[in-house]
């Protein structure tokens, strides 16, 4: 319908005709009251929070840019009613809200972060690394893309984060958690049982002769819907994705030895170098420091006096680039190993330098990145590629072209199933191999209809375009169609039944007082036992389920459970129960103590900020944040 309102507007009558029919929409909202949705908030504000609006285009990123991470986490894109569902519009919502809250304290309390830590943090992000280990722009940028951000709307960004870091960080300071706590929580995790146990399976539920036709025609009475023919689907699909377009083996080795050049300084494993500095208040202090280190006193004993540790001192093994003073940094890489700088005016003071151990760096190889740098060219052309493409068949789909035939048009490979159900298994059971992993088209079309002009799919980096061809409504079976199926879901229906009885017969002696060996013998089973694991173990050939009613049960009790994935049940003994002493200094611990307190870290911002949404004030445009959700369309 869109595209036929664009294909429509596009011409001089159909514009009037558009502004016209838009005109009569504004008047009837208004006079229907939809209008007061602009009442107090201004058309673009979706919240206030305290003086600070949120903009409704602000949270549509925000919303869109979450959804879009969560799609390429799980592989596949999410709808806005499984957003919905998810709770994930609501979630954004108190992101987006608790974040200005913060943003508004940072105000408050005045604090501030230099353009100079921004960047070193920036610098120093490992996600922007290149195969050298130093920062790489181009990595940078391509990042940027990728999820949206300018460089300027993420430097800000950063920022801001950096701030509400340091009001986090204040209100945890000093929270510990209770010492009782962890260790309660450690002997919960760390306790160990053993049982002993047999299995029942199919050779002691016995001989089960085959059902009568009439007990076979009762069964599929009572069981139709599992053997109902599910719907079957018919969709055409293409895919436009940099992985189809961009093959990095048809990349060239004079492009790559071109970008090889270019880059070569930034390749390489740059010179590192072991630094220490101490920094002084003016220049006469470092110089008068800087005679004393000549006449014999020793770096370190000077940062003594001055009440320094080695800590303070050490700058660390590391290469210029990541020095963000840079006349310090042309100090530092200019003198010989245990030489001290004279004194260098840096940004923050002034400094000596003494260079300890020095690591030369390695020249690159064009073999050792030419894979590297061709992929990355080869996405680069990928990506131009694929917007132009992506463009083209929107024209092409616009204009009323199926899928199939703007792909042909545009010499794109179309893959049509012609049956699929919701599952995406053919009438055989098999999967379709022509769909690729990841891609999410069944269940997409399962929520289309035959003649939708649907929106293309974001997959991989590209595109996914698919139509509904066809439906082939779901429908019972007749018995002669299923026969052999109902026959054998008839036959394990009947080695359950019979084996959960003999479990339930084996437990009732047990608890009588028989032993275990003696059943299992009686039984004609294996004995089997399996010690010291603990809740959250797997025990090589003993289901999950048996280990949790194993911490379900007291020491020499017995229990039952099934094990689904054989069609079998399990009797089992817990015989011994055991809690290792705790130690609070075993990483384990540590790692669980941390755990905690970052969750208790997580609920005391939130009651935080809780307390600071109310007393700032926050009020949300519920109607503008339907519309950017999507509930308002249903």
């Amino acid at each position: 319908m869109l595209r036929g309102m664009r294909k429509a507007s596009s011409n001089w009558l159909g514009k009037i005709i558009m502004a016209t029919v838009m005109g009569v929409l504004i008047i009837s909202f208004g006079v229907w009251g939809i209008a007061d949705i602009f009442k107090g908030f201004g058309q673009s504000t979706l919240a206030k929070v305290g003086h600070t609006e949120i903009s409704t285009e602000q949270f549509r990123q925000n919303y869109t840019d979450r959804l879009q991470q969560i799609g390429r986490q799980f592989g596949r894109p999410l709808t806005m009613d499984q957003a919905r569902a998810f709770g994930l519009d609501r979630q954004v919502l108190q992101q987006t809200i608790a974040e200005a809250a913060l943003d508004e304290e940072a105000r408050r309390l005045g604090l501030g972060q230099s353009n100079d830590e921004t960047m070193r943090m920036i610098f120093t992000d490992p996600n922007f690394k290149g195969v050298n280990g130093a920062f790489d722009p181009t990595r940078f940028q391509s990042t940027m893309r990728q999820f949206g951000f300018s460089e300027q709307r993420y430097i800000s960004e950063q920022r801001r984060v950096s701030l509400r870091r340091q009001i986090a960080g204040s209100i945890s300071a000093g929270l510990e958690p209770p010492k009782l706590l962890i260790e309660a929580l450690t002997r919960f995790a760390n306790e160990q049982r053993s049982i002993e146990y047999v299995r029942l399976d199919a050779a002691q539920a016995g001989t089960i002769d085959p059902p009568s036709p009439e007990a076979l025609a009762g069964y599929f009475d009572d069981h139709k819907t599992l053997f109902r023919a599910p719907e079957y689907r018919k969709i055409s699909f293409v895919a436009v994705t940099p992985e189809e377009i961009g093959k990095w083996s048809e990349v060239s080795d004079e492009d790559a030895r071109k970008l090889f050049e270019q880059r070569r300084d930034r390749l390489g494993t740059p010179e590192r170098r072991e630094l220490s500095q101490i920094m002084f208040p003016n220049a006469d202090e470092a110089t008068a420091a800087r005679n004393r280190i000549a006449s014999g006193l020793s770096f370190e004993d000077l940062a003594k006096e001055r009440g320094l540790n080695p800590s303070d001192i050490d700058l660390g093994l590391i290469a210029k680039s990541a020095i963000v003073d840079p006349a310090i940094a042309d100090a530092a890489f200019s003198l010989p190993s245990g030489e001290v700088s004279q004194p260098e005016q840096g940004r923050f003071g002034v400094a000596l330098v003494k260079v300890g151990k020095i690591e030369p760096g390695v020249e690159p190889s064009y073999g050792s990145v030419a894979s590297d740098l061709k992929r990355e060219i080869a996405a680069d052309r990928a990506r131009t590629k694929v917007a132009e493409l992506r463009d083209k068949m929107e024209d092409e789909r616009g204009g009323g072209a199926s899928v199939i035939e703007a792909a042909q048009k545009l010499g794109l490979a179309a893959v049509t199933v012609d049956a699929v159900d919701r599952s995406g298994r053919l009438p055989g059971g098999q999967p379709v191999p022509s769909i690729p992993r990841g891609l999410d088209v069944v269940a997409q079309a399962f929520n289309s209809d035959v003649g939708v002009d649907n929106d293309p799919i974001a997959f991989n980096g590209g595109y996914v375009w698919y139509d509904v061809l066809g439906i082939t409504p779901s429908r019972e079976r007749t018995l002669d169609e299923v026969k052999d199926q109902v026959e054998a879901k008839w036959h394990d229906d009947q080695i359950n039944s019979r084996l959960r009885t003999k479990a339930t017969e084996m437990v009732q002696k047990l608890d009588q007082g028989g032993k275990l060996a003696d059943e299992a013998a009686a039984a004609g089973v294996k004995l089997d036992t399996a010690s010291g694991f603990k809740r959250d173990g797997a025990v090589p050939g003993v289901p999950a389920g048996v280990i949790a009613a194993a911490f379900r049960t007291a020491k020499d009790g017995v229990g039952q459970t099934p094990d689904a994935s054989a069609n079998a049940w399990i009797v089992f003994r817990v015989t011994d129960v055991s809690v290792p002493p705790v130690d609070l200094a075993s990483e384990d611990t540590k790692k669980l103590k941390d755990t905690v307190l970052r969750s208790a870290t997580d609920e005391e911002l939130a009651q935080y900020i809780t307390k600071l949404e109310l007393d700032i004030g926050t009020n949300v445009n519920q109607a503008a944040f339907a519309q950017v959700t999507g509930a308002n369309s249903n």
